[in-house]
């Protein structure tokens, strides 16, 4: 008798264990996305005080290798804050970057550093993590293509393994300048113009090693695409999203993830979503968008489908495959975070 009791008492309680194991293992709240990139919401991960470390636009996002959030906002009291992965402020800088818009993360030989692009000055910098700039870039004169500094508006950077810097003017005259690690100008490719060479709207950039050689992923945001360049720019691939206003291309592992700004065109304000695309470059998530349809090999037009987001404009994927996601024009909201599921 006694046996039998503790068996059914050992039996209620595993069972009592498995249950409240999978209440809790269950996710809280929406899940949004689709296929197995699908995540939860916390749009009150990275809120701060405002009166101390305001944000006006956030921008751009990384992660170093301590597995700190860097966020890049055009708010000079604080153009960079430093979170750990929970939300937690870690430290603050940077008062000298009225247009800080691009942040990019180099490693050389171990040691990280941030590039910084500001549209407002027209220039692109290197700094160390703790700010000190140790590189100027300015506009590309030497080139024949500028005729002033004002033409030259730098959104995005990307740089390789070797230390060579790719610079996208996404808001300028749509050139990729290709420089070497100590600044020398080598080559430029895209422009302005309507063949498939060419840029519109050049608003990211970034080398994508997930096909073997490396290569060249370049935003074309009013056309809707990336195109894939060779590394001396020369014109490989289209990769077509209708609907997605995309801003840069984003890889983590073997899928590329983008901030779509607007959508179906960027005539609609209020209209992001988040893209996911896999090895061979087709979307197999859309977080706060519609699912994405393949008729044959043509995609299906995308847009906004929940409004969990304003104007996403960049997203960082952390080493859990959480994804953060900083906003333009939305109300100087500080960045959500996404947790996979």
């Amino acid at each position: 008798m006694e046996r039998r009791k503790f068996v059914q008492s050992s039996a209620l309680l595993a069972a009592s264990f498995y249950i409240s194991h999978d209440l809790f293992a269950r996710p809280k709240g929406p899940v949004y996305g689709h296929h197995d990139m699908r995540y939860t919401l916390d749009t009150r991960w990275g809120t701060l005080d405002s009166s101390r470390h305001p944000v006006k636009d956030c921008h751009e996002m990384v992660q170093d290798k301590k597995g700190r959030i860097i966020l890049l906002t055009n708010e000079t009291k604080n153009n960079i804050l430093v979170y750990n992965k929970s939300g937690k402020l870690l430290e603050s800088w940077g008062h000298a970057f009225p247009g800080a818009h691009g942040l990019t993360l180099a490693n050389e030989n171990g040691t990280e550093y941030l590039f910084i692009t500001d549209t407002d000055k027209h220039e692109v910098y290197k700094t160390t993590m703790d700010g000190r700039i140790v590189m100027t870039i300015s506009y590309p004169a030497e080139t024949g293509h500028y005729k002033k500094k004002e033409e030259f508006v730098p959104t995005e950077t990307t740089i390789t393994d070797e230390g060579d810097i790719y610079i996208a003017d996404g808001y300028g005259a749509q050139y990729v300048m290709h420089y070497d690690r100590q600044g020398k100008l080598l080559n430029t490719f895209g422009g302005r113009g309507e063949g498939d060479a060419h840029l519109d709207n050049a608003h990211g950039i970034c080398v994508d090693r997930r096909q073997g050689a490396p290569s060249l992923l370049v935003t074309d945001r009013t056309r809707n695409c990336f195109k894939r360049f060779s590394m001396d720019g020369q014109l490989l691939e289209v990769i077509s999203l209708p609907g997605a206003c995309v801003c840069r291309p984003v890889i983590k592992g073997d899928h590329l993830y983008a901030a779509v700004l607007r959508s179906p065109d960027m005539n609609l304000s209020g209209s992001g979503f988040v893209t996911i695309l896999d090895k061979n470059n087709k979307v197999v998530s859309n977080i706060g968008g519609t699912a994405p349809v393949y008729n044959g090999q043509q995609l299906q037009p995308m847009q906004q489908a929940e409004k969990i987001f304003v104007h996403p404009h960049d997203v960082c994927v952390d080493n859990d495959e959480n994804v953060y996601v900083a906003q333009w024009a939305a109300g100087k909201v500080y960045p959500y975070k996404l947790r996979r599921v």
